[in-house]
């Protein structure tokens, strides 16, 4: 490839950098709270709850990401396709729009969240269990209610001790937004495999590459810094 050719490639990629950023921004902006509250609800002493959270998490976490995304892309039309889908279900599936670009990204946010809370809900209920019951007591006895005991004393502890386990799924994140091309979804990707045949050349995956390596390091960098600030006791 010559100079020009590589630097046009390069343009071309800059334009999709943020259809992957977003799945990334969008992907943590849900899949974390999602995973505070389904790690609540797996510690939840009513056994029903627990069993179906440990359930919910057993699937997300025991089949690969991009069977989910296939799952969760063609779910709407085989579903309005079934004779026995009900009324109000059927009615309300006819108005969406498969064919727009917001169902795609839709469809590939909610596979991502409902993954990534299956194992942030793991790392934090780690990470809540961790915390010794004697604290509970103290807050109480100092007057504490047990949601500010939860909000003041035990999730800042919590915080600190996920940050490493969090920074690794974070991390993974950058690399399996790659999978969206296969649904597929415009980003850096989709877009990389299809300028290798254009160009007759590897260079548009190996920028590709590059994108992913330089993304995970400035996170890993800063990762290392936030640990560093929390690292005030060990």
């Amino acid at each position: 490839m010559t100079n020009e050719q590589i630097s046009n490639l390069f343009k071309l990629m800059l334009d999709y950098i943020p259809p992957t950023l977003k799945i990334f921004g969008f992907t943590l902006l849900w899949s974390i709270p999602l995973g505070m509250i389904v790690a609540l609800l797996k510690m939840c002493k009513f056994k029903p709850v627990s069993w179906l959270t440990n359930v919910y998490i057993l699937i997300m976490r025991g089949t690969p990401l991009l069977l989910q995304l296939f799952v969760a892309h063609y779910s709407v039309p085989y579903i309005r396709q079934w004779k026995g889908c009900p009324a109000f279900l059927h009615s309300l599936l006819d108005g969406i729009d498969i064919r727009s670009s917001s169902y795609t990204f839709n469809m590939i946010l909610l596979a991502f969240a409902l993954n990534y809370a299956a194992y942030f809900a793991e790392i934090f209920r780690g990470g809540i269990e961790a915390i010794p019951k004697g604290q509970y007591e103290a807050a109480g006895s100092l007057g504490f209610s047990r949601l500010q005991t939860f909000f003041r004393i035990i999730l800042p502890q919590v915080i600190k001790r996920v940050v490493p386990a969090s920074s690794n799924e974070i991390i993974t994140l950058v690399k399996d937004t790659s999978l969206a091309s296969a649904i597929p979804y415009m980003e850096i990707m989709y877009i990389a495999k299809k300028q290798v045949p254009t160009y007759a050349s590897l260079m548009p995956l190996f920028m590709a590459g590059v994108f992913y390596f330089v993304f995970a390091t400035v996170l890993t960098l800063l990762f290392g810094y936030i640990e560093k600030k929390f690292n005030y006791y060990k």
